[in-house]
C-alpha cells in the first residue's frame, strides 16, 4: 500500500506580535492546528506577555529581525510591525531567503517602495501586501459590471470612511498620528493607514493601481486632533487612461459606518461594502445584491508558494499607485487645524472623540458625486488654523 507524504508545514516568523500582530498569532494558531504552517519565531522589542494568545512555549523571541533569521531560516515572515519599520524588515527578509506578507501601507515613502520592488526582483522572492479587501471576488465582480456596460459610462469611483477614533487610539504608541518620528517618515493619517483599504480598493476597481498609473494627485487634508498627520481628507486621483478616484476618508466622524467603494456610471452605481465582501447594484431594474467569500491572504501566499500557477492575491506591485498617493500626502503641507466650532470633543478620557461637524454627510456626498469637500463648500474645509 502507497502512502502519500505530507508535505512540511511552512515555517513563519511574526515581525511585531502586538496591536495588529496579535491578529497573525491567532490565524498561524489555526494554521498550525491544520499542519500547514508553524510558528518558528517572533521578533519584537518588547518581551512576551502571559496575555498573548498564540506563542507556544519555546518559541524563540527576539529584538531584532536578523538574529532571528540566522537562528530559525523561516520560509515566511509576516512584517506587522510600525510603519517607519516596514522596508528595512522586508528587506531583511527577502536577503534571508524569505517571502514575505507585508502589513500596508508597504512602505512610507515612494522611495522606500521602489527599493522593495528592486530588492524583490533581485532575489526572486514573494511580497504580498496586506490589503484584505483585495482577498473578495466582489472586486473583480465589480469591474465585470464596469467592462459588461452594466453601469452605462463611468463617471468615477468613490471611496467614504467615517470612522470614530478616540483619543487612546492617537495615543496607543509612539508614531501613531505622526508624520515623521526621529527624523523617519511615518504618514500615520486616514488616508494611510486606518482608512487605506478604501483608496487602495477604489484604486484596483479603476484598474490604475500600478506604479506609473497615475496622472496626478490632489489632497485636501486636515486634522480635529492633536497629531501631525491628518485625520479628515480628501483626494482626487486621475489616471493615465483618464479615470477619476475621488476618496473621502474621516476618524472625526458622529459614529463608525461600514466604509464602501462605489462606481457612478450614467445608467446606475455599484456599491462595494469592502470589508463584507457585498456588492449592491442599482439601475433602472432596481437592486440586486451579491456577496462573495473571502481568501485569507496568509493562506493564499502559502498556496502560491506550494503552487506558483496559484496567483497572488494583493503582489507589491498592486500597491503601487496607491504608494505615489501615499507620497502626495506625505508631500503636502501639513494638515489644516479645522477650527472651532467645527469641531467638537465629545467625552472626556481616554474614551474622548473628535468629531467634525457635517462630515459623516460629506463623506458620502464627495464618494457619489466626486466632489471634494472644498469643492463642496464646506465652511471647515476652507479653514486655516493652526499647522
Amino acid at each position: 500500500m502507497s502512502m502519500t507524504s505530507r508535505p512540511a508545514p511552512t515555517r513563519v516568523v511574526l515581525a511585531g506580535a502586538y496591536g495588529y500582530g496579535a491578529t497573525y498569532l491567532r490565524r498561524l494558531a489555526a494554521l498550525s492546528a491544520s499542519g500547514a504552517a508553524e510558528l518558528a519565531g517572533v521578533c519584537d522589542p518588547r518581551p512576551p506577555s502571559p496575555d498573548l494568545d498564540g506563542v507556544p512555549a519555546g518559541t524563540p523571541w527576539t529584538d531584532g529581525l536578523p538574529e532571528l533569521l540566522d537562528k530559525v531560516r523561516p520560509d515566511v515572515v509576516v512584517v506587522a510591525a510600525p510603519i517607519h519599520r516596514h522596508v528595512d524588515l522586508t528587506e531583511a527578509a527577502l536577503e534571508a531567503g524569505a517571502d514575505v506578507l507585508l502589513e500596508k501601507p508597504p512602505a512610507p515613502t515612494l522611495a522606500g517602495f521602489d527599493a522593495l520592488a528592486e530588492r524583490l526582483a533581485r532575489t526572486g522572492r514573494r511580497v504580498q501586501v496586506g490589503f484584505q479587501s483585495f482577498g473578495t471576488e466582489a472586486v473583480e465582480h465589480v469591474r465585470r459590471l464596469v467592462a459588461d456596460g452594466v453601469l452605462g459610462e463611468v463617471r468615477g469611483v468613490g471611496a467614504a470612511g467615517a470612522w470614530v477614533r478616540t483619543r487612546a487610539y492617537w495615543q496607543r504608541s509612539a508614531w501613531a498620528g505622526r508624520r515623521v518620528l526621529d527624523g523617519r517618515p511615518v504618514v500615520d493619517g486616514v488616508v494611510t493607514n486606518p482608512l487605506a483599504h478604501a483608496l487602495a480598493t477604489a484604486l484596483r476597481v479603476d484598474g490604475g493601481d500600478r506604479r506609473g498609473d497615475l496622472a496626478g494627485v490632489h489632497t485636501e487634508l486636515f486634522r480635529a486632533n492633536d497629531i501631525e498627520a491628518d485625520d479628515t481628507s480628501c483626494v482626487r486621483v486621475t489616471t493615465r487612461r483618464g479615470g477619476t478616484v475621488v476618496a473621502a476618508l474621516t476618524l472625526c466622524a458622529s459614529q463608525s459606518r461600514e466604509p464602501y467603494v462605489v462606481v457612478v456610471g450614467s445608467r446606475g452605481r455599484a456599491v462595494l461594502w469592502y470589508k463584507t465582501g457585498r456588492v449592491d447594484v442599482t439601475t433602472a431594474g432596481g437592486t440586486t445584491t451579491r456577496e462573495f467569500p473571502f481568501t485569507d491572504l496568509l493562506e493564499n501566499l502559502l498556496a502560491h508558494r506550494r503552487d506558483p500557477s496559484v496567483p497572488l492575491i494583493s503582489p507589491l506591485e498592486r500597491s503601487g499607485a496607491f504608494t505615489e498617493v501615499l507620497e502626495a500626502v506625505r508631500t503636502s503641507p501639513p494638515p489644516v487645524r479645522i477650527a472651532e466650532p467645527h469641531r467638537v470633543l465629545v467625552g472626556d478620557g481616554p474614551g474622548a472623540h473628535a468629531v467634525v461637524s457635517g462630515v459623516d454627510d460629506a463623506v458620502d456626498h464627495a464618494a457619489t458625486t466626486l466632489r471634494t469637500f472644498r469643492e463642496q463648500g464646506l465652511p471647515w474645509a476652507g479653514t486655516v488654523g493652526s499647522q
